[in-house]
């Protein structure tokens, strides 16, 4: 067996952060499993490659119930009692495969599909205040980005639009927190919320995600926990709108990088659909996996992980692997890009998809129709990056037109 050193992602290029890319080719170049120390300082396993991920993803060896392990610390400044942490994407089958069961039924195409209309609502009356006044430049992430999303997910949940922007602050600490402390903060404060919340969707039940989930029951009577409850809300508001903003603030970099890709956009919008899944593919919204943990000694490609490791899947550069896409650092919006994982694989693979692409093409046409000549109006390389491994996107987006 292979004997793997400690690989500074840093050493290897002080610009990581903005540019992973060549680092992770560099990577994969070598083997498909690395023991990596991130940015952070924290040592992770790190695989990567299209076939070494998708297989990763499915390796039941590979488990992401932390909370039995007793090792939630490992990854996350919070306690092992956590509610916020009883959802599906910290279980196993079969806690998995009944969490998951008991909210699917609210995520069908059919009833994505009739959300269209209300996310266009929105859209239109979002762009309508980032141009009032003849206004020219705006922070995209700040005027758009960011609240298409949260206001569709929390209309979905039925969050009081009066608390969503302290949400906007626990989501942060959590998937890209800025300490320690801050990231434990946002995990006492958002469970506490949640909890008066569901007792008053309890007592006055609403139209509503969240009301449909306190009284779910499947056919063999089962129902979420309280626990339960506080867990998948805190995990349907966090992964329901961090994913789509970054998939639009990456998306419109993309497409400002590569003026006649954005040109053969505006001419034929026929496209768009395809141009969502290529920005998936090649700038998407979550860099790695949450951490999995190996269950036992996990053997791959000759390496072996440690029992007790965590393990961070590398979904960018699976989407940039030349042996599953060819010329993979070409942005091409009439590429044929299925097969990208920027959703995940296997029985993880994201519960919201369908909406986050259902966002992403009614936010891109919406805003390249209503701001002719949009721009970028900042230095790429004076962008303010997300810290950590998992989501990828900037902070501010600043553009005119």
């Amino acid at each position: 067996m292979v004997a793997r050193p400690i690989v500074d992602l840093l050493q290897l290029s002080p610009d990581f952060v903005r540019d992973p890319y060549p680092v992770y080719a560099r990577l994969r170049a070598e083997a498909p499993v690395h023991h990596v120390r991130g940015p952070d300082g924290a040592e992770r396993w790190l695989v990567v490659g299209h076939e070494a991920c998708r297989a990763a993803f499915t390796d039941p060896r590979l488990s992401r119930d932390w909370m039995k392990s007793g090792n939630i610390g490992q990854i996350i400044n919070t306690g092992q009692d956590q509610p916020a942490l009883m959802h599906m994407l910290m279980s196993d089958p079969p806690d998995h495969t009944r969490l998951r069961r008991l909210v699917a039924q609210r995520f069908t195409p059919r009833r994505i599909d009739a959300l269209a209309p209300r996310v266009q609502q929105i859209t239109d009356e979002l762009l309508d205040a980032m141009v009032q006044g003849g206004a020219r430049q705006a922070d995209l992430i700040d005027s758009f980005a960011f609240p298409l999303p949260m206001t569709v997910i929390c209309e979905l949940l039925g969050v009081p639009e009066l608390d969503r922007n302290a949400f906007r602050r626990w989501s942060g600490e959590i998937v890209a927190s800025t300490s320690p402390q801050a990231q434990a903060l946002a995990y006492e404060q958002l469970p506490a919320y949640l909890s008066q919340l569901i007792a008053d969707k309890r007592a006055a039940p609403g139209d509503d995600l969240l009301s449909a989930m306190i009284h779910a029951v499947d056919e063999g009577g089962d129902r979420l926990s309280p626990d339960e409850l506080i867990g998948m809300s805190v995990l349907l508001l966090i992964a329901g709108h961090e994913t789509t903003v970054n998939l639009i603030g990456n998306g419109m970099r993309a497409l400002l990088a590569h003026p006649a890709q954005l040109a053969d956009l505006r001419a034929d919008f026929s496209l768009l659909g395809g141009a969502v899944e290529e920005m998936l593919r090649y700038d998407g919204p979550v860099e790695t996996c949450t951490e999995r943990l190996a269950l036992e000694d996990v053997e791959m490609s000759g390496v072996i992980i440690p029992a007790g490791s965590a393990v961070l899947i590398s979904m960018a550069d699976a989407d940039r692997d030349p042996d599953r896409f060819k010329d993979p650092d070409r942005f091409d919006i009439r590429r044929d890009a299925r097969g990208h994982i920027a959703f995940g694989h296997g029985l993880h693979y994201c519960l919201g998809a369908p909406l986050a692409r259902l966002e992403g093409r009614i936010a891109i046409r919406s805003l390249l129709e209503r701001c002719p000549d949009l721009a970028l109006d900042a230095d790429e390389a004076e962008l303010l990056w997300l810290p950590g491994l998992l989501i990828r996107g900037v902070r501010r987006l600043p553009v005119r037109w």
